[in-house]
């Protein structure tokens, strides 16, 4: 879960809060104005509707508010059971739970200094994947792209991926993603931050332009 360090002099604890926030003004309105049947969608994330993904951010992040992480917490038996457990729930209890968590976790993410910031993260990433199942645009971007990029390349880090060189359509300056060292020169992408955000989370490709030259996609799954 640990996603960042804490002596980063430009760590900004409230990032990861900003970005459940901002996520949650733009995705609960379509969530709430949804028929049923959407609700049933598969979506990227194998063995899950749209349903089962909903379920699974919004335990996710009551986990955060009510500081319960037993041993195994976030793996993929732990998620399922957490899913399972809202089975008999009807939709809109869903996503009660998740607009709740989207409000509550983010001041307790912050005093985590950095250890639960890819929680926050991943539910970002997850909505990218409910819109994509819907066929919506700006699936993976938004307005909490800035705020994910960070986190992102802070996350990159603490998992080790390779040395990454971004040059992201519409940045300024290039975005620096992995642990570096070791003398080899960093791989390189180019391309806009979306798919940038596709390939670390290993999301599907189709339809996307990039290059990526000196690693493959699998060095960058961040969240395997």
């Amino acid at each position: 879960m640990t996603t960042t360090r804490t002596d980063d002099e430009t760590y900004d604890p409230e990032r990861p809060g900003r970005l459940l926030r901002t996520e949650r003004d733009a995705l609960i309105p379509l969530l709430r104005g949804a028929d049923e049947a959407a609700y049933g969608i598969r979506t990227c994330c194998p063995g899950w509707t749209v349903r089962h993904v909903l379920a699974h951010c919004g335990s996710a992040l009551m986990r955060v508010v009510e500081s319960r992480f037993e041993e195994g917490v976030y793996s993929p038996e732990s998620n399922e059971r957490d899913i399972a457990e809202r089975a008999d729930w009807s939709n809109s209890r869903v996503v009660d739970e998740l607009e709740r968590g989207m409000t509550e976790a983010g001041p307790l993410i912050a005093k985590a200094a950095g250890r639960l910031d890819g929680v926050a993260l991943g539910e970002w990433v997850h909505a990218g994947d409910v819109r994509e199942a819907w066929g919506l645009p700006g699936a993976y971007g938004g307005s909490g792209l800035p705020d994910a990029l960070v986190l992102l390349a802070a996350r990159s880090r603490v998992v080790k991926a390779p040395a990454l060189h971004a040059d992201v359509d519409g940045l300024d300056e290039p975005l620096l993603l992995g642990a570096g060292g070791g003398g080899a020169p960093p791989a390189r992408f180019i391309g806009d931050a979306a798919t940038l955000i596709r390939v670390c989370a290993g999301r599907p490709l189709a339809g996307t332009r990039y290059e990526l030259v000196g690693a493959g996609e699998a060095d960058f799954a961040i969240f395997s």
